[in-house]
């Protein structure tokens, strides 16, 4: 039996010497990971454009990928490469070729209802640097704006598509798009000009 107490003691005087409580060692030492600022920069970068990639920004990302691929260390370097080769396929794959400013419009109108409110404004000012007295852009435009709470953009791209066609006043009065306006004596005196 006291041989057992001896063995056990021994075994406890081991695991609370200093080499047990180092960590493990390899050949070369102790290995110690130096913060670069540098590094954490990158990686913060690197953490914002994969979101950017997540939430289907590939061109956003694109370019934050290739700012970042000139500074990255190798080990991020060959990742960032990756990404990059996999936001060209994206952008590639989502890029669309219209046939005509119709096809643009109802491309534009379907980010306009999906919240993409950018991307659809750029389409409708395509439409208008290529077709200045297209009426449906600018009536695009004014939806835009009254979505996002621009009042005063909404009313005079509506009096623009108005004034290039007549419909869009008989369209604008039954639209709940311009629920967001329709308080506005302006939009009123627009859509109701003979009262």
């Amino acid at each position: 039996m006291a041989t057992k107490q001896a063995s056990s003691t021994s075994n406890n005087s081991a695991a609370n010497s200093p080499k047990a409580s180092r960590g493990s060692r390899t050949l070369a030492g102790n290995p110690q990971r130096a913060v670069d600022p540098n590094r954490k920069s990158t990686l913060a970068l690197y953490e914002s454009a994969l979101k950017l990639m997540q939430t289907g920004k590939y061109e956003k990302a694109h370019d934050a990928f290739s700012r970042m691929l000139e500074s990255a260390p190798q080990d991020l370097a060959d990742r960032i490469r990756m990404y990059i080769s996999a936001c060209v396929t994206q952008i590639e794959r989502s890029s669309t070729n219209f046939q005509n400013h119709g096809e643009r419009y109802d491309y534009a109108v379907s980010l306009l209802n999906q919240g993409n409110y950018e991307d659809a404004r750029e389409h409708l000012q395509q439409i208008l640097l290529e077709e200045q007295s297209a009426d449906y852009a600018f009536y695009g435009l004014a939806l835009l704006a009254s979505l996002t709470g621009d009042a005063d953009s909404c009313i005079e791209h509506l009096a623009e598509a108005i004034r290039l066609n007549g419909q869009n006043r008989l369209q604008a009065r039954l639209d709940s798009d311009f629920d967001g306006v329709a308080d506005d004596p302006r939009f009123t005196e627009l859509l109701y000009p003979e009262v």
